[in-house]
């Protein structure tokens, strides 16, 4: 190879390296079109986050209404059930902060590329966020189109193959209101942002702790039943009542000292729910009883789709007084004296923040109470059947003879007649 050709060679080399280097970021910028303008200003401007009040979420036909009542964010379509702060105080911030990466013109045409048509029963619309003052006044609006996908080339999916081979969302198309004629890209997907009233609900419920005794009442009385325990760390259970030939299987018991310990719920039902919930008009009827003095009565319903209709009422008896050990010190006195004040205000707070969940029906999964909802015979020790005593033995097959042994001496001869 003389000078000349190697002079050649470096130059393509050089040139290839140039091609590769603009088509890798062809490839990693997935944005294309017409004029393409970068913003460095947040896209709603100096949002003032404390005077949101209201937040209206539109997509297709749902409409989400989150609102702040007494400094308490509120779900309207669920009976004005707490809202999740954590999940409203989020969004907020995210929109206080989003920057377009990247903005382009577009027409009226292509707003159904990017699902950025007007909420409705149509195709590819978008979502509408509304973020209201205390007087019901709109302060900033934004239009959530598709998401913004993005693949890495010779890199899989972290959400796995989903078949169509388009990535993972990295950001969203918006526009800041119907009328605007400019589209951006911001670098979150803000896939949380959806008008399902589910999906913002406060997810905390109460919890059964220290259980004493555990009753369920179904509607057929025979398959009612009651167990208890000595202490709240027992794990043999006693069945009240018990008939002579009852006895429980403690491996059908053995969830109960924790039962309720976590429950949870998928959704809470709205004060004018058609229709009706099915079976609470005759409920299953689960109670518990702590050694905390709390009592914990479920209303249980028939189940749907895995769901299961239930009311819940709590109570307690907190005793008010201490009263003082047998042989006790009177130096210990003052410690215990203040232990007692301590779990007694525990304990009332636990009571007033869990007699407010008596407000709703709520839709639990089948296998949040699952472990109780059984009949009195499947918590006993099976029976192992006997064989009757006048039973007749089994007839012999007569096709099976059996046979004499030989005999080992001559026959005798017969007596005279």
């Amino acid at each position: 190879m003389n000078r000349k050709q190697l002079l050649i060679l470096v130059v393509l080399v050089v040139v290839l390296g140039v091609v590769g280097l603009v088509l890798n970021r062809r490839n990693q910028t997935s944005w294309q079109g017409g004029s393409r303008q970068a913003a460095a200003t947040k896209l709603l401007g100096d949002l003032p986050v404390n005077d949101v009040a209201a937040i209206v979420i539109k997509g297709g036909t749902n409409e989400l209404d989150l609102v702040r009542q007494d400094n308490l964010w509120r779900v309207k379509q669920r009976n004005d059930y707490p809202a999740n702060f954590t999940e409203i105080s989020s969004f907020l911030l995210k929109a206080a902060d989003l920057k377009a990466a990247q903005t382009e013109e577009i027409g009226l045409s292509q707003l159904g590329r990017y699902k950025l048509l007007p909420p409705g029963p149509a195709t590819n619309t978008a979502i509408l966020v509304e973020l209201r003052d205390q007087g019901g006044k709109v302060i900033r609006s934004l239009l959530l189109g598709k998401s913004h996908m993005h693949k890495a080339e010779g890199r899989p999916s972290p959400m796995g193959d989903m078949g169509d081979n388009e990535g993972w969302p990295d950001g969203r198309y918006v526009m800041l209101g119907a009328a605007a004629k400019t589209v951006a890209v911001v670098s979150d997907p803000l896939s949380n942002v959806e008008a399902k009233p589910e999906s913002w609900l406060n997810k905390d419920f109460f919890k059964v702790e220290k259980i004493h005794s555990i009753a369920v009442a179904y509607p057929a009385a025979t398959n009612s039943w009651k167990v208890t325990r000595d202490t709240e760390t027992a794990s043999d259970w006693k069945l009240v009542e018990a008939k002579p030939d009852e006895k429980l299987d403690s491996t059908k018991t053995s969830s109960f000292s924790y039962a309720l310990n976590s429950p949870s719920f998928n959704d809470v039902l709205p004060a004018d729910s058609k229709p009706e919930p099915a079976g609470l008009d005759k409920p299953t009827v689960v109670t518990l009883n702590t050694f905390d003095h709390f009592t914990y009565t479920l209303k249980l319903g028939q189940k749907t789709n895995d769901n299961i209709p239930m009311i819940v009422t709590v109570t307690a008896q907190i005793p008010k007084e201490r009263t003082p050990g047998k042989d006790e010190k009177p130096e210990d006195k003052t410690r215990l004296d203040k232990e007692f004040k301590d779990n007694q205000k525990k304990l009332e707070d636990k009571l007033t923040q869990e007699q407010g969940y008596g407000k709703w029906v709520y839709l639990v999964s089948n296998w949040t109470v699952d472990s109780l909802l059984k009949d009195r015979k499947d918590l006993l020790v099976e029976k192992k059947e006997e064989p009757k005593k006048d039973e007749k033995p089994v007839a012999a097959d007569p096709s099976k003879k059996e046979t004499s042994p030989e005999p080992t001496t001559e026959p005798k001869p017969d007596a005279e007649k």
